[in-house]
């Protein structure tokens, strides 16, 4: 299928288009819902009033957009406590960089690990703006003006922060610390042949890497910050020598996970619950 030809409604894919079109959203879902909820770790413990304010923002933005995604996996029959609320965790999708705690009492990890996300998710938007799905690509647009703020806050505080020398070493061991658990958001998976074959992306996640990687090391230097852009092969693939033992796309989460949803979904079986009630709906599923 050429990438400019548009794929059929929710109930019209064949096998290989739905799992494509399953596969991408519940890594774009998973990503946002899972670092979202991390955001809210540094809520009313952010350095200043207004650093609380954006982070708190920030995480509420990202919870919406995981919203958005899981809507579309609700075309396909899914319930909402099917993909959240009830599910097996070890069947996330998201990055091994949202889950991971923050270092304790360290603000310049919250900024690196934002900054990273940030600048990748500007990058993996870009590439579903042409989509052949026409479900995600008219969902993109809602999502990248917020995106841009996003990565505005990051940016500003990593120069702020590297200011001053205790500042600027707390950002190289930040930096140092995470770099590898970033890479993983551009880890494929055996479905992304079809998805970029399908046109549901216009780029490959290698090819965005590679762009990543020059974007933020290209910043970092330009900081004072020590960077080193790992090996990659000929069509742009990481080592895993270069990764984390454990990256996340395919389910092989770290021991932090576990905890983190078990968190998440306290209140929710505490009370009992069987579905997650929302104050209003939104309008354009209606």
């Amino acid at each position: 299928m050429a990438a400019t030809e548009s794929l059929s409604g929710p109930n019209d894919l064949d096998d290989r288009e739905r799992a494509a079109v399953e596969s991408l959203l519940y890594r774009l879902a998973d990503d946002e819902f899972v670092i979202a909820d991390r955001y809210t770790d540094w809520q009313v413990r952010a350095p200043t009033v207004e650093s609380d304010i954006a982070i708190a923002n920030i995480a509420q933005d990202e919870l919406g957009h995981a919203r958005l995604w899981y809507d579309l996996l609700e075309d396909f029959g899914h319930t909402e406590p099917e993909l959240i609320w009830e599910r097996d965790p070890e069947t996330f999708r998201h990055s091994t960089l949202c889950e991971l705690p923050f270092a304790e009492g360290d603000w310049a990890d919250a900024i690196v690990r934002s900054y990273f996300y940030d600048e990748a998710e500007h990058l993996r938007l870009e590439a579903l703006e042409e989509s052949s799905y026409p479900r995600i690509r008219d969902r993109v647009g809602k999502i990248v003006g917020e995106e841009g703020y996003h990565r505005e806050h990051a940016e500003n505080w990593l120069r702020r922060l590297v200011g001053g020398d205790e500042g600027r070493e707390r950002v190289q061991e930040a930096v140092d610390r995470l770099f590898p658990y970033a890479l993983t958001l551009f880890e494929e998976t055996e479905e992304d042949a079809a998805i970029d074959d399908l046109g549901i992306r216009t780029r490959s996640p290698s090819a965005m890497r590679a762009e990543w990687i020059e974007t933020v090391t290209g910043m970092l230097t330009e900081i004072g910050i020590d960077a080193r852009a790992p090996a990659t092969d000929e069509d742009g693939r990481v080592s895993t020598d270069e990764l984390p033992d454990h990256v996340g796309r395919g389910g092989d989460h770290t021991d932090h996970w576990a905890t983190h949803y078990d968190e998440i979904t306290n209140t929710y079986d505490e009370l009992g619950r069987d579905h997650a009630a929302r104050l209003m709906e939104d309008p354009d599923d209606e």
